[in-house]
């Protein structure tokens, strides 16, 4: 959860008129897709949906502070490579170097910059579609290994990672 006073970044995704058709006729509701995060490696994403559209912002933004997950951050960047696939949406998420800034389209865009991801390079490979992209992007944060868990995990020091990463 976000503690008191904490700041917190929140951009929306998408927001969908939703219409279901019964009997006595349309029933037209909203969904909306948002990020929230605190520009300081916790982010998170949560849908709500309600008769109207503030309704359901807000139902989202609750949902998605419930929902935070931390990334491991180095220099402004990602530690490392990688790709994931959810559903039939795949994305790849590149480590930059600094002053690259962020290479990404709209969804993906809006949850590094709620993370505070700051120099990063992705490619959005598959469907495009707003809802399987966030999950992906996010089953691929939740993946990335930070430099101190690997070099614990190899029985190596810190310096002897980032030696190795700088060759």
């Amino acid at each position: 959860m976000a503690k008191a006073g904490e700041e917190l970044i929140e951009r929306i995704i998408q927001i969908s008129r939703v219409t279901k058709v019964t009997k006595g006729g349309k029933k037209l509701r909203f969904a909306a897709l948002v990020v929230v995060g605190d520009g300081k490696g916790r982010v998170g994403y949560g849908l709500g949906k309600a008769p109207e559209v503030p309704d359901a912002i807000r139902k989202a933004i609750e949902r998605a502070k419930r929902n935070m997950i931390s990334i491991p951050l180095s220099r402004g960047t990602i530690p490392h490579s990688i790709k994931v696939k959810f559903g039939a949406s795949s994305i790849l998420l590149k480590p930059a170097p600094p002053g690259t800034g962020v290479i990404a389209g709209g969804s993906v865009r809006a949850i590094m910059d709620a993370a505070g991801v700051t120099d990063v390079v992705t490619k959005s490979l598959g469907s495009t579609n707003p809802h399987n992209l966030v999950k992906a992007t996010f089953k691929a944060l939740s993946q990335l290994q930070g430099l101190e868990y690997v070099a614990k995990k190899r029985g190596k020091t810190l310096e002897e990672i980032i030696a190795r990463l700088r060759v």
